[in-house]
């Protein structure tokens, strides 16, 4: 009775988990081994001709420089800024509510029209960021056509989106540590920093174990800001393994060659994350 109870539950989720996560992860692999063009009915093998074809490619080692220095600043910035807006949140303050959730709604918004937004922010010449910059007597960069400022301006929107997610995970790790071990460090004449520093971030360390995993994921598949701003450009400069895999498939029409992109971005993901689960997490105390 309660193997038959078993499937009737889990049996829906497995079903749709093979339908829409594993078969198309194993059509993947399988269309990477083929020269196919999106809407061509004919497909030639070339076995690991493609995987061949992308570690040769000129561009590959710009493209994982780029999403290094994405995913590394993104996430890094992600936990520290998060932290930071989440302590500060956690704080008596008047309209805490309001400024909780204000800090949050970035998070829920789309992130092309995020993207739309702050092209006009960003415009060097009628911009507020300009204007801002004048202010303090410096001069807009290029952010549209010079590509480090490219992928600075992309980096930017991107923590100003998320940050409100990751505060708020981090804002509920810090109402779960027990008040007990606060008072009792005040006893003994701890500071407020030396608390923070020797009580509560060792406490946070699940959170932040959790949210490192989740962050790092969700940096590596970013793809609707850098569209909705630079397409990938200047020249390349923005351009990250997620953004190269739809212009492989969708600009190009090269699907084989996309297919065994994304499946290289699925081996990076799955390693990064098994790292992370047998040396990250035995350093942290639940």
């Amino acid at each position: 009775m309660s193997y038959l109870t078993f499937i009737a539950l889990a049996g829906p989720n497995v079903a749709l988990l093979v339908v829409f996560v594993y078969k198309p992860l194993v059509q993947s692999f399988q269309y990477s081994t083929l020269q196919w063009n999106i809407g061509s009915p004919t497909a030639r093998s070339v076995g690991l001709g493609n995987y061949v074809d992308w570690f040769q490619d000129p561009r590959t080692p710009e493209i994982l420089t780029t999403t290094a220095i994405f995913t590394v600043t993104t996430v890094g910035g992600s936990l520290v800024l998060g932290l930071l807006l989440a302590l500060l949140l956690n704080q008596r303050l008047a309209g805490r509510g309001i400024a909780r959730t204000v800090a949050f709604a970035p998070y829920v918004l789309s992130g092309i029209a995020v993207g739309m937004l702050w092209l006009f922010i960003f415009d060097p010449r009628y911009g507020l960021m300009s204007t801002v910059l004048a202010w303090i007597g410096l001069n807009s960069p290029d952010w549209y056509n010079d590509g480090p400022w490219a992928l600075a301006m992309v980096i930017i929107v991107y923590l100003w989106k998320n940050i409100g997610y990751v505060a708020l995970i981090y804002l509920a790790g810090l109402q779960a540590v027990p008040q007990d071990l606060r008072d009792a460090a005040a006893l003994d004449g701890a500071s407020s920093r030396r608390t923070l520093v020797s009580i509560v971030l060792p406490l946070l360390g699940p959170t932040t174990f959790f949210l490192s995993v989740t962050t790092l994921l969700s940096s590596l598949q970013s793809f609707d800001i850098i569209h909705a701003m630079t397409k990938g450009g200047p020249l390349g400069s923005t351009t990250t393994l997620m953004y190269q895999i739809y212009q492989e498939s969708f600009v190009s029409g090269r699907a084989g060659y996309a297919s065994a992109v994304a499946t290289i971005l699925f081996g990076i993901l799955l390693v990064i994350t098994l790292v992370q689960l047998k040396f990250v997490e035995r350093k942290v105390h639940y």
